[in-house]
Protein backbone atom coordinates (compact mmCIF):
# COMPACT_ATOMS: atom_id res chain seq x y z
CA UNK A 1 0.00 0.00 0.00
CA UNK A 2 1.10 3.45 -0.68
CA UNK A 3 2.12 5.98 1.96
CA UNK A 4 0.90 9.21 2.00
CA UNK A 5 3.95 11.95 0.91
CA UNK A 6 4.29 13.48 3.70
CA UNK A 7 4.85 10.68 5.38
CA UNK A 8 7.77 9.55 3.22
CA UNK A 9 9.18 13.21 2.93
CA UNK A 10 9.76 13.38 6.58
CA UNK A 11 11.09 10.13 7.13
CA UNK A 12 13.72 10.93 4.05
CA UNK A 13 14.19 13.84 6.43
CA UNK A 14 15.52 10.90 9.50
CA UNK A 15 18.41 10.39 7.10
CA UNK A 16 21.24 12.26 6.12
CA UNK A 17 23.34 12.32 2.82
CA UNK A 18 27.20 12.15 3.84
CA UNK A 19 28.43 14.13 0.94
CA UNK A 20 31.81 13.92 -0.84
CA UNK A 21 33.15 17.38 -1.44
CA UNK A 22 35.91 17.96 -3.69
CA UNK A 23 38.37 21.09 -3.56
CA UNK A 24 40.03 22.78 -6.24
CA UNK A 25 37.72 25.07 -7.18
CA UNK A 26 34.56 22.89 -6.98
CA UNK A 27 31.37 24.42 -5.94
CA UNK A 28 29.58 23.50 -2.84
CA UNK A 29 27.05 20.60 -3.80
CA UNK A 30 28.72 19.64 -6.41
CA UNK A 31 29.60 16.71 -5.69
CA UNK A 32 27.33 13.72 -5.59
CA UNK A 33 25.93 12.55 -1.86
CA UNK A 34 27.44 9.20 -0.70
CA UNK A 35 25.59 7.07 2.25
CA UNK A 36 23.04 7.85 3.80
CA UNK A 37 23.04 7.78 8.29
CA UNK A 38 20.12 7.77 11.04
CA UNK A 39 19.87 11.21 12.08
CA UNK A 40 19.60 9.53 15.48
CA UNK A 41 23.44 9.57 15.87
CA UNK A 42 24.21 11.98 13.57
CA UNK A 43 24.92 16.08 13.79
CA UNK A 44 28.00 15.27 16.73
CA UNK A 45 30.32 17.51 14.71
CA UNK A 46 30.92 20.32 12.04
CA UNK A 47 31.45 17.85 9.41
CA UNK A 48 27.95 15.99 10.09
CA UNK A 49 26.18 19.11 10.74
CA UNK A 50 27.57 20.85 7.00
CA UNK A 51 26.64 17.21 5.75
CA UNK A 52 23.26 17.74 6.95
CA UNK A 53 23.06 21.28 5.54
CA UNK A 54 24.01 20.18 2.27
CA UNK A 55 21.24 17.87 2.41
CA UNK A 56 18.86 20.46 3.17
CA UNK A 57 20.36 22.42 0.09
CA UNK A 58 19.76 19.44 -1.91
CA UNK A 59 15.91 19.52 -2.20
CA UNK A 60 16.28 22.32 -4.21
CA UNK A 61 17.24 21.27 -7.58
CA UNK A 62 15.41 17.97 -6.91
CA UNK A 63 13.52 16.29 -9.76
CA UNK A 64 11.34 13.53 -9.06
CA UNK A 65 10.90 10.31 -11.54
CA UNK A 66 8.79 11.58 -13.61
CA UNK A 67 10.97 14.47 -14.51
CA UNK A 68 8.77 17.38 -12.24
CA UNK A 69 10.17 20.11 -10.58
CA UNK A 70 9.18 23.75 -10.36
CA UNK A 71 10.98 25.51 -13.08
CA UNK A 72 9.24 22.64 -15.17
CA UNK A 73 5.78 22.76 -14.45
CA UNK A 74 5.34 26.79 -13.97
CA UNK A 75 6.85 27.19 -17.42
CA UNK A 76 4.07 24.92 -18.91
CA UNK A 77 1.49 26.86 -16.91
CA UNK A 78 2.43 29.96 -18.22
CA UNK A 79 1.16 31.71 -21.67
CA UNK A 80 5.16 31.57 -22.70
CA UNK A 81 5.16 27.49 -23.02
CA UNK A 82 3.37 24.22 -24.49
CA UNK A 83 3.76 21.51 -22.77
CA UNK A 84 5.80 19.86 -26.22
CA UNK A 85 6.75 16.33 -25.41
CA UNK A 86 6.37 13.50 -28.53
CA UNK A 87 2.44 13.68 -27.93
CA UNK A 88 -0.59 14.76 -26.32
CA UNK A 89 -0.29 12.07 -23.31
CA UNK A 90 3.55 12.31 -23.52
CA UNK A 91 4.38 12.81 -19.38
CA UNK A 92 0.52 13.30 -19.00
CA UNK A 93 1.12 15.38 -15.58
CA UNK A 94 2.60 18.52 -18.10
CA UNK A 95 -0.31 18.40 -20.54
CA UNK A 96 -2.81 18.67 -17.60
CA UNK A 97 -0.78 21.63 -16.37
CA UNK A 98 -0.84 22.98 -19.96
CA UNK A 99 -4.38 23.12 -20.42
CA UNK A 100 -5.08 23.37 -17.00
CA UNK A 101 -6.90 19.64 -16.53
CA UNK A 102 -5.33 19.02 -13.41
CA UNK A 103 -7.50 16.85 -10.80
CA UNK A 104 -6.56 15.96 -7.32
CA UNK A 105 -5.23 12.65 -8.87
CA UNK A 106 -3.50 13.62 -12.17
CA UNK A 107 -1.41 16.30 -12.20
CA UNK A 108 2.42 17.65 -11.18
CA UNK A 109 0.98 18.13 -7.17
CA UNK A 110 2.79 15.01 -5.55
CA UNK A 111 6.25 15.93 -6.60
CA UNK A 112 6.44 19.65 -5.87
CA UNK A 113 4.29 18.64 -2.34
CA UNK A 114 6.69 15.35 -1.60
CA UNK A 115 9.87 18.07 -2.64
CA UNK A 116 8.66 20.58 -0.47
CA UNK A 117 8.15 18.77 2.53
CA UNK A 118 11.28 16.90 2.47
CA UNK A 119 13.44 20.21 2.60
CA UNK A 120 11.31 21.17 5.58
CA UNK A 121 11.36 18.28 7.49
CA UNK A 122 15.53 17.78 6.54
CA UNK A 123 15.76 21.29 7.68
CA UNK A 124 13.42 20.39 11.04
CA UNK A 125 15.82 17.84 11.73
CA UNK A 126 19.19 20.04 11.29
CA UNK A 127 17.67 23.06 13.17
CA UNK A 128 16.51 20.35 16.45
CA UNK A 129 19.83 18.89 16.35
CA UNK A 130 22.40 21.63 15.94
CA UNK A 131 22.02 23.24 19.58
CA UNK A 132 23.79 20.05 20.58
CA UNK A 133 26.59 20.34 17.87
CA UNK A 134 30.21 20.53 19.01
CA UNK A 135 31.27 23.23 16.65
CA UNK A 136 32.23 27.04 16.41
CA UNK A 137 29.32 29.03 17.73
CA UNK A 138 30.03 31.68 14.66
CA UNK A 139 29.64 29.21 12.34
CA UNK A 140 26.83 27.39 13.76
CA UNK A 141 24.89 30.56 13.75
CA UNK A 142 25.21 30.97 10.37
CA UNK A 143 23.96 27.13 9.70
CA UNK A 144 21.38 27.72 11.77
CA UNK A 145 20.53 31.11 9.40
CA UNK A 146 20.89 28.92 6.44
CA UNK A 147 18.19 26.44 7.58
CA UNK A 148 15.89 28.68 8.42
CA UNK A 149 15.97 30.34 5.34
CA UNK A 150 15.69 27.49 3.36
CA UNK A 151 12.84 26.46 5.58
CA UNK A 152 10.99 29.53 4.96
CA UNK A 153 12.05 29.43 0.75
CA UNK A 154 10.30 25.99 0.71
CA UNK A 155 7.18 26.99 2.60
CA UNK A 156 7.15 30.17 0.16
CA UNK A 157 7.02 27.81 -2.50
CA UNK A 158 4.23 25.01 -1.38
CA UNK A 159 2.27 28.24 0.05
CA UNK A 160 2.04 29.61 -3.09
CA UNK A 161 1.33 26.51 -4.85
CA UNK A 162 -1.24 24.97 -2.63
CA UNK A 163 -2.47 27.88 -0.03
CA UNK A 164 -4.15 25.15 2.12
CA UNK A 165 -0.76 23.58 3.82
CA UNK A 166 0.44 22.31 7.18
CA UNK A 167 3.16 24.37 9.13
CA UNK A 168 5.46 21.95 10.36
CA UNK A 169 7.99 23.55 12.64
CA UNK A 170 10.37 20.43 14.08
CA UNK A 171 10.73 16.75 13.82
CA UNK A 172 7.33 14.62 14.24
CA UNK A 173 7.44 11.74 15.25
CA UNK A 174 5.79 8.83 13.12
CA UNK A 175 2.83 8.64 15.02
CA UNK A 176 2.12 12.23 14.86
CA UNK A 177 2.28 12.77 11.03
CA UNK A 178 -1.38 11.42 10.09
CA UNK A 179 -2.62 13.95 13.00
CA UNK A 180 -1.16 17.60 11.14
CA UNK A 181 -3.64 19.63 9.69
CA UNK A 182 -3.60 22.70 7.26
CA UNK A 183 -3.49 26.31 9.24
CA UNK A 184 -4.69 29.20 7.47
CA UNK A 185 -1.98 30.82 4.75
CA UNK A 186 -1.77 34.16 6.89
CA UNK A 187 0.03 31.85 9.24
CA UNK A 188 2.16 30.47 6.93
CA UNK A 189 3.48 33.77 5.77
CA UNK A 190 3.60 35.47 8.93
CA UNK A 191 6.04 32.17 9.67
CA UNK A 192 8.34 33.01 6.78
CA UNK A 193 8.41 36.41 6.91
CA UNK A 194 9.51 35.96 10.57
CA UNK A 195 12.15 33.27 9.60
CA UNK A 196 13.67 35.50 7.09
CA UNK A 197 13.87 38.70 9.17
CA UNK A 198 15.13 36.98 12.01
CA UNK A 199 17.99 34.96 9.49
CA UNK A 200 19.29 37.71 8.45
CA UNK A 201 22.13 39.00 10.73
CA UNK A 202 24.15 35.61 10.70
CA UNK A 203 23.74 35.21 7.18
CA UNK A 204 27.13 35.98 5.23
CA UNK A 205 27.51 39.49 3.05
CA UNK A 206 29.41 36.97 0.39
CA UNK A 207 30.44 33.74 -0.43
CA UNK A 208 33.44 33.10 -1.76
CA UNK A 209 32.39 31.12 -5.56
CA UNK A 210 35.44 28.96 -6.03
CA UNK A 211 34.50 26.79 -2.41
CA UNK A 212 30.21 27.93 -1.69
CA UNK A 213 29.05 29.19 -4.54
CA UNK A 214 25.72 28.72 -3.91
CA UNK A 215 25.08 29.48 -0.24
CA UNK A 216 22.75 31.58 0.88
CA UNK A 217 23.82 35.47 1.35
CA UNK A 218 21.95 38.22 2.95
CA UNK A 219 21.35 39.36 -0.61
CA UNK A 220 19.36 36.11 -1.13
CA UNK A 221 17.56 36.72 2.50
CA UNK A 222 16.59 40.47 1.44
CA UNK A 223 15.16 39.30 -1.84
CA UNK A 224 13.03 36.36 -0.76
CA UNK A 225 11.86 38.51 2.09
CA UNK A 226 10.92 41.17 -0.79
CA UNK A 227 9.07 38.56 -2.62
CA UNK A 228 7.14 37.38 0.77
CA UNK A 229 5.67 40.96 1.24
CA UNK A 230 5.32 41.74 -2.29
CA UNK A 231 2.82 38.72 -2.27
CA UNK A 232 1.22 39.55 1.08
CA UNK A 233 1.00 43.42 -1.30
CA UNK A 234 3.06 45.01 1.66
CA UNK A 235 4.55 47.17 -1.11
CA UNK A 236 6.51 49.81 0.83
CA UNK A 237 7.97 47.13 3.00
CA UNK A 238 8.56 44.79 0.32
CA UNK A 239 10.11 48.21 -1.42
CA UNK A 240 12.42 48.28 0.96
CA UNK A 241 13.95 45.04 0.99
CA UNK A 242 14.35 45.10 -2.36
CA UNK A 243 16.38 48.54 -2.37
CA UNK A 244 19.10 47.15 0.14
CA UNK A 245 19.82 43.91 -2.88
CA UNK A 246 19.62 46.55 -5.74
CA UNK A 247 21.53 49.54 -4.33
CA UNK A 248 21.72 52.45 -7.21
CA UNK A 249 20.48 51.21 -10.37
CA UNK A 250 23.11 49.99 -12.88
CA UNK A 251 26.02 50.33 -10.21
CA UNK A 252 27.78 47.50 -8.31
CA UNK A 253 25.42 46.81 -5.17
CA UNK A 254 26.61 47.07 -1.34
CA UNK A 255 26.67 42.47 -1.82
CA UNK A 256 29.06 43.30 -4.95
CA UNK A 257 26.11 42.52 -7.58
CA UNK A 258 25.35 43.86 -11.13
CA UNK A 259 23.81 43.67 -13.58
CA UNK A 260 25.77 41.93 -16.51
CA UNK A 261 27.14 44.21 -19.59
CA UNK A 262 25.68 41.20 -21.76
CA UNK A 263 22.31 39.62 -21.84
CA UNK A 264 23.12 36.29 -23.20
CA UNK A 265 26.15 35.60 -21.01
CA UNK A 266 23.56 34.56 -17.91
CA UNK A 267 23.01 31.60 -19.81
CA UNK A 268 26.65 30.30 -20.59
CA UNK A 269 26.92 27.17 -18.82
CA UNK A 270 30.28 28.19 -17.43
CA UNK A 271 29.46 31.60 -15.88
CA UNK A 272 28.32 30.32 -12.84
CA UNK A 273 27.37 32.46 -9.93
CA UNK A 274 28.03 35.45 -11.62
CA UNK A 275 27.68 39.37 -10.23
CA UNK A 276 24.08 39.10 -11.60
CA UNK A 277 23.12 36.16 -9.96
CA UNK A 278 21.39 36.06 -6.03
CA UNK A 279 20.18 32.41 -5.38
CA UNK A 280 21.15 29.62 -8.14
CA UNK A 281 20.69 26.25 -8.49
CA UNK A 282 23.74 24.28 -8.13
CA UNK A 283 23.75 21.36 -10.90
CA UNK A 284 26.59 19.32 -12.34
CA UNK A 285 28.20 16.46 -14.48
CA UNK A 286 30.03 14.79 -12.29
CA UNK A 287 26.80 13.23 -10.45
CA UNK A 288 27.56 10.40 -12.15
CA UNK A 289 22.73 10.30 -12.23
CA UNK A 290 21.74 6.96 -14.12
CA UNK A 291 17.90 6.36 -15.18
CA UNK A 292 18.42 3.79 -12.20
CA UNK A 293 17.53 6.44 -9.80
CA UNK A 294 16.26 9.90 -11.80
CA UNK A 295 15.70 12.14 -8.90
CA UNK A 296 19.40 10.98 -7.52
CA UNK A 297 21.17 12.88 -9.76
CA UNK A 298 22.27 16.57 -9.66
CA UNK A 299 22.42 17.36 -13.48
CA UNK A 300 19.81 19.63 -14.93
CA UNK A 301 17.22 17.67 -16.73
CA UNK A 302 15.67 20.75 -18.08
CA UNK A 303 18.74 20.86 -20.41
CA UNK A 304 17.71 17.76 -22.07
CA UNK A 305 13.96 18.30 -21.49
CA UNK A 306 14.30 21.54 -24.04
CA UNK A 307 16.46 20.46 -26.22
CA UNK A 308 14.69 19.47 -29.93
CA UNK A 309 13.74 15.89 -30.95
CA UNK A 310 15.38 13.92 -33.21
CA UNK A 311 17.84 17.39 -33.41
CA UNK A 312 20.34 16.74 -36.31
CA UNK A 313 22.72 20.06 -37.58
CA UNK A 314 24.53 19.39 -40.82
CA UNK A 315 25.97 22.25 -40.62
CA UNK A 316 27.70 23.60 -37.52
CA UNK A 317 28.56 27.20 -38.74
CA UNK A 318 24.44 27.30 -39.85
CA UNK A 319 22.83 26.58 -36.59
CA UNK A 320 22.79 26.25 -32.52
CA UNK A 321 24.39 23.17 -31.09
CA UNK A 322 21.80 21.81 -29.41
CA UNK A 323 22.02 17.69 -28.09
CA UNK A 324 18.73 15.68 -29.38
CA UNK A 325 16.29 15.73 -26.61
CA UNK A 326 13.00 15.60 -25.31
CA UNK A 327 11.34 18.84 -27.50
CA UNK A 328 8.89 19.67 -24.02
CA UNK A 329 8.77 23.37 -22.88
CA UNK A 330 8.01 25.12 -26.45
CA UNK A 331 7.75 28.71 -26.71
CA UNK A 332 4.50 29.65 -28.31
CA UNK A 333 4.26 31.54 -31.64
CA UNK A 334 2.67 34.60 -29.88
CA UNK A 335 5.34 35.26 -27.41
CA UNK A 336 8.54 34.80 -30.16
CA UNK A 337 6.20 37.25 -32.60
CA UNK A 338 5.90 39.68 -29.49
CA UNK A 339 9.93 39.40 -28.57
CA UNK A 340 11.24 39.34 -31.81
CA UNK A 341 12.57 43.98 -32.17
CA UNK A 342 14.42 42.98 -28.86
CA UNK A 343 17.94 42.34 -28.14
CA UNK A 344 16.93 39.48 -25.53
CA UNK A 345 15.03 37.28 -28.30
CA UNK A 346 18.28 36.02 -29.68
CA UNK A 347 19.72 34.65 -26.32
CA UNK A 348 16.07 33.48 -25.39
CA UNK A 349 14.18 31.86 -28.10
CA UNK A 350 15.98 29.78 -31.25
CA UNK A 351 13.89 29.20 -34.51
CA UNK A 352 14.64 25.75 -35.70
CA UNK A 353 11.93 25.72 -37.51
CA UNK A 354 13.67 28.57 -40.01
CA UNK A 355 16.84 26.15 -40.46
CA UNK A 356 14.68 23.51 -40.95
CA UNK A 357 13.35 25.19 -44.17
CA UNK A 358 17.18 26.37 -45.16
CA UNK A 359 18.65 24.25 -47.97
CA UNK A 360 22.13 23.32 -46.99
CA UNK A 361 23.89 23.75 -50.47
CA UNK A 362 22.52 22.72 -53.98
CA UNK A 363 20.57 20.04 -53.42
CA UNK A 364 16.81 21.77 -52.47
CA UNK A 365 16.20 18.96 -50.24
CA UNK A 366 19.03 18.67 -47.98
CA UNK A 367 18.46 21.14 -45.35
CA UNK A 368 20.68 22.68 -42.83
CA UNK A 369 18.39 21.76 -39.55
CA UNK A 370 16.77 18.31 -39.32
CA UNK A 371 15.00 17.93 -36.24
CA UNK A 372 11.26 15.85 -35.02
CA UNK A 373 8.22 17.84 -34.43
CA UNK A 374 6.91 18.23 -30.54
CA UNK A 375 3.46 18.46 -29.94
CA UNK A 376 1.75 21.63 -29.69
CA UNK A 377 4.95 22.55 -32.07
CA UNK A 378 6.12 26.38 -32.66
CA UNK A 379 9.18 25.88 -34.59
CA UNK A 380 10.53 27.73 -31.20
CA UNK A 381 12.37 26.29 -28.83
CA UNK A 382 13.86 27.49 -25.21
CA UNK A 383 17.43 28.72 -25.87
CA UNK A 384 17.99 29.54 -22.70
CA UNK A 385 18.19 26.14 -21.38
CA UNK A 386 17.95 23.73 -24.22
CA UNK A 387 21.01 21.50 -24.12
CA UNK A 388 24.13 21.74 -26.04
CA UNK A 389 26.84 19.11 -27.20
CA UNK A 390 29.46 20.59 -25.92
CA UNK A 391 28.45 20.74 -22.29
CA UNK A 392 27.64 17.16 -22.86
CA UNK A 393 28.52 14.90 -20.02
CA UNK A 394 31.42 13.06 -20.82
CA UNK A 395 31.88 11.51 -17.29
CA UNK A 396 30.03 8.34 -15.30
CA UNK A 397 26.98 8.05 -15.55
CA UNK A 398 23.88 8.55 -18.33
CA UNK A 399 24.36 11.70 -20.57
CA UNK A 400 20.74 12.73 -20.45
CA UNK A 401 20.80 13.26 -16.67
CA UNK A 402 24.25 14.86 -16.15
CA UNK A 403 24.51 18.51 -17.73
CA UNK A 404 25.86 20.92 -15.88
CA UNK A 405 23.98 24.26 -16.24
CA UNK A 406 22.88 25.95 -12.99
CA UNK A 407 19.75 27.93 -13.39
CA UNK A 408 18.63 31.18 -11.66
CA UNK A 409 15.91 31.02 -8.61
CA UNK A 410 16.41 34.97 -8.08
CA UNK A 411 18.70 37.11 -9.89
CA UNK A 412 19.12 41.09 -10.52
CA UNK A 413 17.22 42.21 -13.11
CA UNK A 414 14.48 39.80 -11.44
CA UNK A 415 14.51 42.52 -8.24
CA UNK A 416 15.19 45.42 -9.89
CA UNK A 417 11.81 44.51 -11.75
CA UNK A 418 10.30 43.33 -8.37
CA UNK A 419 11.01 47.24 -6.53
CA UNK A 420 9.89 48.76 -9.10
CA UNK A 421 6.75 46.77 -9.12
CA UNK A 422 6.23 47.82 -5.13
CA UNK A 423 7.07 51.61 -5.82
CA UNK A 424 4.05 52.02 -8.78
CA UNK A 425 1.34 49.89 -6.98
CA UNK A 426 2.71 51.23 -3.45
CA UNK A 427 2.55 54.67 -4.20
CA UNK A 428 6.46 54.92 -3.62
CA UNK A 429 9.39 56.93 -5.39
CA UNK A 430 8.16 56.30 -9.04
CA UNK A 431 11.39 57.94 -10.03
CA UNK A 432 13.42 55.22 -8.86
CA UNK A 433 10.74 52.80 -10.16
CA UNK A 434 11.63 54.60 -13.46
CA UNK A 435 15.55 54.26 -12.88
CA UNK A 436 15.16 50.60 -12.28
CA UNK A 437 13.43 49.42 -15.05
CA UNK A 438 15.68 51.43 -17.50
CA UNK A 439 18.40 49.86 -15.94
CA UNK A 440 17.14 46.73 -17.30
CA UNK A 441 16.33 47.96 -20.66
CA UNK A 442 19.33 49.73 -21.11
CA UNK A 443 21.57 46.62 -20.69
CA UNK A 444 19.56 45.18 -23.48
CA UNK A 445 20.06 48.04 -25.70
CA UNK A 446 16.46 49.21 -25.72
CA UNK A 447 15.27 52.43 -25.62
CA UNK A 448 14.46 54.20 -22.02
CA UNK A 449 11.11 55.10 -20.93
CA UNK A 450 9.82 58.58 -19.89
CA UNK A 451 7.42 57.38 -17.45
CA UNK A 452 6.62 53.82 -16.18
CA UNK A 453 3.36 51.89 -14.87
CA UNK A 454 2.64 48.89 -13.91
CA UNK A 455 2.10 47.53 -17.59
CA UNK A 456 5.66 48.98 -18.51
CA UNK A 457 6.86 46.70 -15.65
CA UNK A 458 4.53 42.87 -16.76
CA UNK A 459 5.98 43.73 -20.07
CA UNK A 460 9.89 43.97 -18.81
CA UNK A 461 9.05 41.43 -16.95
CA UNK A 462 8.06 38.29 -18.82
CA UNK A 463 10.69 39.53 -21.73
CA UNK A 464 13.41 39.97 -19.64
CA UNK A 465 12.39 36.35 -17.39
CA UNK A 466 10.93 33.76 -19.71
CA UNK A 467 11.28 30.51 -19.18
CA UNK A 468 12.88 31.09 -15.80
CA UNK A 469 9.83 29.98 -13.94
CA UNK A 470 8.67 33.65 -13.19
CA UNK A 471 5.64 34.20 -15.47
CA UNK A 472 2.52 32.36 -13.67
CA UNK A 473 3.43 33.13 -10.15
CA UNK A 474 3.59 37.04 -11.74
CA UNK A 475 0.12 36.09 -13.40
CA UNK A 476 -1.48 35.42 -10.49
CA UNK A 477 -0.15 37.74 -8.53
CA UNK A 478 -1.18 40.84 -10.59
CA UNK A 479 -4.57 39.09 -10.96
CA UNK A 480 -4.30 39.06 -14.66
CA UNK A 481 -3.91 34.75 -15.10
CA UNK A 482 -7.43 34.15 -15.73
CA UNK A 483 -7.47 36.64 -18.68
CA UNK A 484 -4.31 35.60 -19.78
CA UNK A 485 -4.45 32.10 -19.73
CA UNK A 486 -8.12 31.79 -20.41
CA UNK A 487 -7.24 30.03 -24.02
CA UNK A 488 -5.29 27.87 -22.37
CA UNK A 489 -8.36 26.76 -20.12
CA UNK A 490 -7.72 28.46 -16.66
CA UNK A 491 -10.62 28.79 -13.95
CA UNK A 492 -10.49 31.88 -11.68
CA UNK A 493 -10.83 30.71 -8.19
CA UNK A 494 -9.47 27.66 -9.09
CA UNK A 495 -6.18 27.43 -11.32
CA UNK A 496 -4.43 29.73 -9.00
CA UNK A 497 -3.60 26.73 -7.01
CA UNK A 498 -3.13 23.40 -7.12
CA UNK A 499 -5.73 21.02 -5.79
CA UNK A 500 -3.42 18.83 -2.51
CA UNK A 501 -2.69 15.58 -3.60
CA UNK A 502 -5.12 12.55 -3.65
CA UNK A 503 -2.53 10.01 -1.73
CA UNK A 504 -2.03 12.89 1.04
CA UNK A 505 -6.18 12.86 1.91
CA UNK A 506 -5.65 9.21 2.82
CA UNK A 507 -6.44 8.44 6.25
CA UNK A 508 -5.18 12.06 7.69
CA UNK A 509 -6.62 14.85 8.97
CA UNK A 510 -5.75 16.58 5.91
CA UNK A 511 -8.68 17.98 3.74
CA UNK A 512 -8.85 19.35 0.10
CA UNK A 513 -8.89 22.93 -1.00
CA UNK A 514 -12.60 24.67 -1.79
CA UNK A 515 -11.15 24.98 -5.37
CA UNK A 516 -11.03 21.37 -6.16
CA UNK A 517 -13.85 20.29 -4.25
CA UNK A 518 -13.11 20.32 -0.89
CA UNK A 519 -13.55 22.17 2.44
CA UNK A 520 -11.05 24.35 3.25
Amino acid sequence: MKKNRLILAMAAAMLVSAAAFQSCGKEFLEAKPKGTHFESDYYRNRQEAFNGLVAVYDVIGWSTSNYTNKLSVMNVASDDMNAGGGSSSDLPHFQNMNKFTVTPADGPQEGLWAGGYAGVGRANVLLSKLPQTVMDETEKKRFVAESRFLRAYFYFDLVRIFKNIPLIKEPLLADNINLVEQVNPAEVYDFITTELKESLADLPATVPVATEGGRITKAAGHALLGKVLLYQEKFAEAAAQFAEVNGEPGQVSKFGNQLLPNFADLFVVTNKHNKESILEVNHTSLSAGTWGCVPCTEGNIINIMSAPRNYNLLDSTRGPGFVSGWGFFIPTKELAVWMKGDSRYAATISNVDSLANVPLGADPTIMVVKYGQSHDNSGYFLKKYAGLAKDRSQGAGDADLNFPQNTYEIRLADTYLLEAEALVRGGGNVGRALALLNAVRDRAHMTKKSGITLDDIVDERRMELVGEGHRFFDLVRWKRAATVLKYKGFTENKNEILPIPLLELTNTMLKQSKEYGGTL
